[in-house]
């Protein structure tokens, strides 16, 4: 197989660092995902220069694992191909046997990079014995996942195991019993009414680590000819597990409220497609981030724009390592009564504007009707109608043609 090479013009610095006990080569790591899912696959990613894989989420030997296919469908806004990615995908067709074969043949090829396994189980006995064969493999870490979005195997068929509290502390309390010394993250789901207590019952049951969070249940669209639901198998589908770009504010302030109020690692997942998303996600308390939908769509290639994008930023913010960025962004997230109360104003920069006019309609139908047809098609703004809520300037589609000014 062919090694992929980096281009020599983009320049990159050490990224490496310790997270969870664990040398990571950089932030970057492949989430549980059909990428994950073949040795060959994996061992490509790693020579393209991914720090570490999860490999898709495993079960016991005799699990059922009955998949649909078509599997997978996609949310496309305003020609952009899969801004969110559905799936109806369930586990790997590959049980623990096959799993314990790949970690080995993976640690014993790249001892440097961190080797994850994802896990499923319906029976105390079933997640004890998964994590005790894994172990053996030489692991670095195990990841359970409590959040599949078509249903766990398990307490409540249909629900996700970590959308009960109780349930959440038992399972993961069973888990972290069998293991002798490697870490454990419990991969949980926004689907729930108090986030933060979640993340409290996985700190009490003494895992090491979260994985917040996974795919957000969604319909991912229906034919209005057919009214058949997407992907269309044979006229009925079902909720998919929405991936992709589409979900990354949710990670957000999943990642966020987390990282605020239980004192636990973070590895962030859920709609980082490049460098500076993954940025924003350690920023608000993740320690690495995994990536899966861009993978799928663009390969294994976009490593290279990863680890040089985040190179270069740590040289203009004079971080000295990826760790400097985790919580940095924490102290100045604030209640609503919190926030400053200021009078601003928007300013249009007549030089760059293109006359679009979509401010002016946005600001009429949207806004307080504060911006008005001037000549040439240059919007005025009426600054004694204008309240700043900003509107006009994400409508704007010339970068830094609108700004929001302190009023004097």
């Amino acid at each position: 197989m062919d090694k992929i090479k980096e281009p020599s013009m983009y320049s990159t610095r050490d990224l490496s660092y310790d997270f969870l006990g664990i040398h990571f080569e950089n932030p970057f790591i492949l989430a549980a995902a059909p990428s994950t899912d073949n040795l060959d696959m994996v061992r490509r990613a790693f020579r393209a220069g991914w720090a570490g894989a999860i490999l898709k989420t495993t079960s016991v030997e005799g699990t059922k694992v009955d998949l649909c296919y078509p599997m997978m469908s996609s949310f496309d806004h305003e020609g952009r191909k899969l801004f969110g990615m559905g799936n109806i995908d369930l586990i790997s067709e590959h049980h623990i046997d096959k799993v314990e074969y790949n970690v080995r043949m993976l640690k014993k090829e790249f001892p440097h990079k961190m080797v994850a396994a994802s896990i499923m189980a319906g029976r105390k006995e079933d997640w004890q014995s998964l994590v005790e064969r894994l172990e053996k493999t030489g692991v670095d870490m195990i990841e359970c996942s409590f959040s599949c979005p078509q249903g766990n195997i398990g307490e409540d068929p249909g629900k996700m195991l970590a959308q009960s509290i109780s349930a959440t502390e038992l399972t993961a309390r069973w888990v972290k019993e069998a293991t002798k010394k490697i870490p454990i993250s419990i991969k949980i789901t926004p689907h729930v009414t108090d986030i933060v207590e979640v993340a409290r019952a996985v700190k009490r049951s003494g895992c090491d680590a979260l994985t917040a969070s996974n795919s957000i249940q969604a319909l991912m669209g229906i034919d209005i000819r057919s009214f058949a639901p997407n992907p269309n198998l044979g006229g009925k589908s079902t909720y998919s597990g929405m991936t992709g770009p589409a979900i990354k504010p949710i990670t957000l302030r999943t990642i966020a409220e987390i990282a605020r109020n239980v004192d636990i690692s973070i590895l962030g997942t859920g709609g980082a497609s490049n460098w500076s998303d993954a940025v924003e996600f350690m920023a608000v308390g993740a320690g690495v981030v995994e990536f899966c939908t861009v993978v799928m769509h663009y390969g294994f290639r976009v490593i290279t724009d990863l680890k040089s994008g985040m190179s270069h930023y740590l040289d203009e913010m004079r971080f000295s390592s990826p760790k400097d960025i985790v919580r940095k962004a924490l102290p100045n997230l604030a209640m609503h009564d919190e926030l400053p109360r200021r009078t601003v104003r928007s300013h249009i920069d007549k030089k760059l504007c293109i006359g679009c006019e979509v401010c002016y309609i946005a600001c009429q139908d949207g806004g307080h009707m504060a911006i008005d047809r001037g000549s040439n098609r240059i919007p005025d703004v009426d600054q004694e109608k204008c309240v700043g809520c900003g509107l006009c300037q994400h409508v704007c589609p010339v970068d830094s043609c609108i700004g929001m000014q302190v009023a004097a």
